[in-house]
């Protein structure tokens, strides 16, 4: 297993960094860094796990972490397939607080980014008119050099900052604590948990993945992720069953035991639960989106 302690190499004439990456899939590992992050998403569709919340993320998407803000991306099985042609594309920008000095940001002026910086903390998704200003910004960003390209940077802050478009991702937690043995543990339940969720997995199984026992494990999972196992594994199992709803067309009982459920009754009750729709009303409502 590798380390999750993601190191990010500044080059030597840049203040921070811009990346574009292309692939079958992103840094699929849980993982978290000192520098902030700002992401948008090109090409790819899968599971996201931001600190304690697991959702599905989409082409077109736009996110912005704060420092040491453990997170993953997980693509669609489909890309892992022998022989997929399927490819995920991202832009990143890292940096850190103090990239212009440490005090920076403690001008009246740069106040309301100050504030955006200490709520990325928590991940912040942007939408709508912001979301697609910023992704100009960052076309331009690829471009530019020299004072342009700190000035570009700033004027994306400011645009998040000043926008309402914006959702805190976790609203009622602080950002997780973990450091790196305790990340490599996490992220071996969180693969293991991707690998096996439509099968089912029990506390004593889960709980050997850890090299716990089963009391410990759940005490240990839930100071972690500030939830159960089990309700981690049916938000993982839900956001599988939105993805065969968006892009196949299956019958629902089809997808309650494709992701992992055995009773298409608990599988409505959970799926509204978290959804906040039943897997019907859910799937009519794309399809009137999408007409």
């Amino acid at each position: 297993m590798k380390p999750h302690l993601l190191k990010v190499s500044l080059k030597p004439e840049s203040s921070f960094n811009f990346y574009k990456r292309r692939g079958g899939d992103f840094y699929n590992q849980w993982h978290f860094h000192p520098e902030i992050e700002l992401i948008y998403i090109h090409k790819g569709r899968g599971t996201r796990l931001i600190g304690t919340n697991v959702h599905r993320f989409e082409p077109g998407e736009l996110f912005l972490f704060g420092s040491n803000l453990a997170h993953m991306w997980r693509c669609d099985p489909e890309y892992f397939e022998t022989g997929s042609k399927l490819k995920a594309e991202v832009t990143v920008v890292y940096f850190h607080h103090d990239f212009l000095g440490d005090k920076f940001f403690n001008v009246p002026e740069l106040k309301s980014i100050e504030s955006l910086l200490e709520k990325a903390k928590q991940g912040i998704k942007i939408s709508g008119e912001t979301r697609n200003q910023v992704r100009e910004l960052i076309t331009r960003l690829a471009g530019a050099k020299g004072l342009e390209r700190v000035v570009t940077l700033l004027a994306i802050l400011d645009k998040i900052a000043a926008s309402k478009e914006k959702d805190i991702i976790n609203p009622l937690n602080n950002q997780l604590k973990i450091d790196q043995s305790e990340a490599d543990r996490l992220n071996k339940i969180f693969q293991y948990t991707s690998n096996n969720f439509q099968k089912k997995i029990t506390l004593s199984e889960i709980a050997s993945v850890a090299n716990l026992s089963t009391k410990s494990f759940c005490r240990y999972f839930k100071s972690k992720t500030r939830k159960t196992y089990y309700d981690f594994l049916l938000e993982v199992r839900i956001a599988h069953a939105c993805n065969m709803i968006l892009e196949r067309d299956m019958p629902i009982y089809e997808v309650c035991y494709e992701s992992g459920f055995n009773n298409l009754s608990n599988f409505n009750r959970y799926f509204k639960k978290i959804v906040n729709k039943t897997p019907f009303e859910f799937k009519k409502e794309h399809r009137l989106l999408t007409a």
